[in-house]
């Protein structure tokens, strides 16, 4: 079994479309698949000044470029050390209400394999670092795997909460996929979005996966005034509701399946414990 690293987001975006078998064959959801962490590169990239660094860890057994296990990691300093997430942790606004992340691996030894991948990436900064992993569902073959090498990492898990679609009870709805019709509600629903950054990377990910069919937008509006607005992810069947806001009601939010998290910190002082809410993010 062969590990590499790719760093840089070129190499990285290469990497997450060379795994796109990969990931449809493990059933990674939408938030783990090449539009959305395209997405969340694309407005990290525009961030400045730039102070992360996006890295794949890359399993391979015939060294073809089939991945059968991929781990894509951001590093930020902090001070003296570096911490690092999953790519799209801490990404607003995200959906909710089952796990958000995955680390698609092809089965246990491709796991084990990229646990001790990631380990040695994070020992050739030769600084302190911090490795935070939130988001996950549980079972996740990865974690189980760093647990067994590195028996000190704090798990932690969180119940999530999601965005339940009743806008059907509000009034009248309209419904598209049409990404014209996105074009025209955008602004107005950007306007009710009221951080800057989550407003930066809704217009991206939104219209990205209105592209590729993947988002249904819901209106519910009073001639051009917008009243009520829900993005929602599409994959065939399932729906995933992402973002929405309401003035006649239609939208609540109820407790989803539970997540899990791992954090394990080399070089620092002091002992290193999860807590539940970053284990949900």
């Amino acid at each position: 079994m062969h590990t590499r690293v790719a760093a840089g987001r070129a190499r990285v975006v290469r990497e997450i479309r060379a795994a796109g078998p990969l990931t449809a064959a493990v059933a990674a959801p939408v938030l783990a698949r090449g539009p959305w962490l395209t997405a969340v590169l694309n407005v990290q990239a525009a961030q400045r000044p730039p102070r992360i660094r996006p890295v794949a860890v890359v399993v391979e057994r015939d060294r073809q470029d089939r991945p059968d296990g991929l781990a894509l990691l951001v590093l930020r300093r902090r001070g003296l050390g570096v911490a690092a997430t999953l790519l799209g942790d801490g990404v607003e606004p995200l959906p909710g209400g089952r796990p958000t992340a995955r680390i698609p691996v092809r089965d246990d030894d491709a796991a084990a394999a990229l646990a001790a991948g990631v380990l040695d990436l994070l020992a050739s900064l030769r600084r302190p670092w911090t490795l935070r992993l939130a988001g996950l569902p549980l079972g996740d073959p990865t974690l189980r795997a760093l647990g067994r090498l590195r028996p000190e990492a704090a798990f932690g898990n969180a119940r999530s909460w999601r965005l339940v679609d009743e806008l059907d009870q509000a009034g009248a709805v309209r419904r598209s996929r049409d990404p014209r019709e996105l074009e025209r509600w955008l602004p107005a629903l950007l306007t009710r979005e009221p951080d800057r950054r989550a407003r930066a990377f809704l217009r991206a990910a939104a219209r990205l996966h209105a592209a590729t069919g993947e988002l249904e937008l819901a209106v519910v509006a009073d001639g051009d005034r917008l009243r009520a607005g829900l993005l929602t992810l599409v994959d065939d069947a399932d729906r995933w509701p992402w973002w929405g806001s309401s003035d006649v009601g239609g939208l609540r939010r109820e407790m989803g399946s539970p997540v899990v998290g791992l954090t394990l910190a080399e070089g620092l002082r002091g002992a290193v414990r999860i807590s539940r809410r970053s284990a949900g993010r």
